[in-house]
C-alpha cells in the first residue's frame, strides 16, 4: 500500500526510495522467521511427541528472544543507516527519500519481529485466523491512513512510513493479546526465561526460512547496484530501473506472500505428523500444499504476462521510458513465477520435519547459488538485459532441484511407513 500511495502522491522517486528501503524489511522478516518459525517448528514437534511442558518452554523462549532481537535490530538500524541506504543502491536524487522513509519503520520493526513470530506460534496452536487478523488488522490501519497522512495532511513519504509504524504497532497488541488464551500450551513463569541451549536449537529450525529472507536482501543489494551501474548505460539512466524494480517486486511479493502462507500454514501440520510417525499424511500435506501454490503461481503468471502495463500505472505515472522499462522488466524477470513457490515450500518442508540443515541449503539454492551469480555474470554479455534474464532462469534450475530433493525425502518415508505399522 505504501508502494501504491507514495507512487501517486510522491512519484517514482518515492517508489524508488521505498525499494531502496526494502532490505530493512527482508532482514526483519528474516529475524523473525529465524525465531518464528523455529520455535513453532519446536512446539509442533513437542505437541506430537505429547510434551505441553516443553512445547510452553519453546515457546516462551522464543518470544523472549523475538523482543531481545528486535530492539538490537532497531538500534543498528538507526545508527549505521546513512552506510545501510547507500550499500543499498541509494542514488543522490533517491537518498534524502530513503534515509526519510527508513528512519521512521525502523522503529516499528521491533514491533513488526514480534508480530510476525507470534503469528507462527498462533498458526502451530491451532489458530490460523486469529494469526491472521492480527496481520490484516494492521494492513487495514496501514492502507486507512496512507491517503490520510500522503494526500490530506501532506506529509508526504513521512507520513507512508508513520501509517505503516501505527499499523504496526495495532497487530502487535493483538498479537500479544494471544498469550493468554493458547490452547494447546500453558504457560508458566519460567517458560519466558531465556535459555541458550534452547535458543540455539530455536535458530536451528528456523534458519532454512531465515536464511531464505538473508539470501533475498544479498540479491536486493546486488540487484539494485546491477541495475544502477548498467542502467547508466542506457537511456534508462539509473534512477527508472530502480524504481521499475521496486514495484515488480513489490508486486510479486503480494504472490510470494500467499505462497510464504501457504507454505507457513502446513508447516505445523507437516511437522505434528512426521513427530506422529503418520507419513502418509505429511505427504499428502505437502503435495496439498504444492497444488495450491501452483494455482497462486499461475493467477500471478497470467497477470503479470498479460497486464504489465496496467499493474504498473496503479504506482503512479512515468515517462514513456519508465513505462518501456518497467513492463520489459516485469514481463521477463517474472516469466517463471509459476513454479517459483515450490522450493519456498519444500524449504518449509524440511524445516518442518527437523532437517533444518538440508532446508536451509535449499532456501539458499535460488538466491545465493543461482541467481546472485547470474546476475553479476549475465549482464557481462547482455548488459541489463542479462539483469532481468537471471530471474527466471535462476527460478527453474532452483525447481528442479527442490524436486529432486524432495522426491527422494519422500521415497525414505514410503518404505518407513511399510516398515513401521502406523
Amino acid at each position: 500500500m505504501d508502494q501504491i500511495f507514495i507512487g501517486q502522491g510522491v512519484g517514482y522517486l518515492g517508489n524508488a526510495a521505498t525499494n531502496v528501503s526494502y532490505p530493512f524489511s527482508t532482514i526483519c522478516l528474516a529475524i523473525s522467521l529465524l525465531v518464528g518459525i523455529g520455535s513453532a517448528s519446536r512446539v509442533s514437534l513437542y505437541l506430537g511427541n505429547k510434551k505441553p511442558e516443553s512445547a510452553a518452554k519453546a515457546a516462551g523462549n522464543g518470544i523472549v528472544l523475538m523482543v531481545i532481537l528486535g530492539f538490537a535490530y532497531l538500534m543498528a538500524g538507526e545508527i549505521l543507516l546513512t552506510q545501510l541506504l547507500k550499500l543499498f543502491g541509494a542514488t543522490t536524487e533517491v537518498f534524502p527519500y530513503a534515509q526519510q522513509y527508513s528512519s521512521i519503520t525502523l522503529t516499528g520493526m521491533p514491533f513488526l519481529i514480534v508480530t510476525n513470530g507470534m503469528s507462527n506460534l498462533i498458526r502451530a496452536d491451532g489458530s490460523p485466523k486469529y494469526s491472521m487478523t492480527c496481520m490484516v488488522a494492521g494492513a487495514i490501519v496501514n492502507t486507512i491512513l496512507d491517503p490520510i497522512f500522503i494526500f490530506i495532511f501532506q506529509w508526504g513519504i513521512w507520513g507512508a512510513a508513520l501509517a505503516t509504524v501505527l499499523g504496526q504497532i495495532i497487530s502487535f497488541i493483538l498479537a500479544i493479546r494471544y498469550l493468554w488464551h493458547f490452547k494447546t500450551i500453558h504457560f508458566e513463569k519460567n517458560s519466558f526465561q531465556l535459555n541458550l541451549k534452547e535458543s540455539l536449537k530455536t535458530c536451528g529450525m528456523g534458519i532454512s526460512s531465515s536464511s531464505n529472507q538473508i539470501a533475498i536482501t544479498l540479491v536486493q543489494i546486488v540487484l539494485y547496484n546491477s541495475l544502477t551501474y548498467y542502467g547508466a548505460q542506457t537511456v534508462y539512466g539509473t534512477d527508472i530501473p530502480l524504481a521499475a524494480c521496486g514495484i515488480v517486486m513489490k508486486t510479486n511479493a503480494i504472490v510470494l506472500a500467499i505462497v510464504v502462507g501457504i507454505s507457513q500454514g502446513v508447516q505445523p501440520i507437516i511437522g505434528f505428523n512426521y513427530g506422529a510417525k503418520q507419513y502418509p499424511r505429511v505427504r499428502e500435506a505437502y503435495l496439498l500444499a504444492v497444488k495450491w501454490n501452483l494455482i497462486i503461481s499461475a493467477i500471478g503468471f497470467f497477470l503479470f504476462q498479460c497486464f504489465p502495463k496496467f499493474i504498473i500505472s496503479l504506482f503512479g505515472d512515468g515517462n514513456e521510458l519508465y513505462f518501456e522499462f518497467s513492463v520489459l522488466f516485469m514481463r521477463i524477470y517474472l516469466f517463471m513465477v509459476l513454479v517459483n513457490g515450490v522450493q519456498l515450500l519444500s524449504s518449509s518442508f524440511f524445516t518442518a520435519i527437523g532437517k533444518a540443515i538440508k532446508g536451509a541449503l535449499l532456501a539458499l539454492t535460488r538466491q545465493v547459488f543461482f541467481l546472485i551469480p547470474l546476475i553479476l555474470l549475465l549482464p557481462l554479455r547482455l548488459g541489463i538485459t542479462g539483469v532481468l534474464l537471471a530471474g527466471p532462469v535462476a527460478d527453474f534450475s532452483a525447481f528442479v532441484l527442490s524436486v529432486v530433493l524432495v522426491g527422494m525425502e519422500l521415497r525414505k518415508q514410503k518404505n518407513a511407513a511399510q516398515i513401521t505399522p502406523i
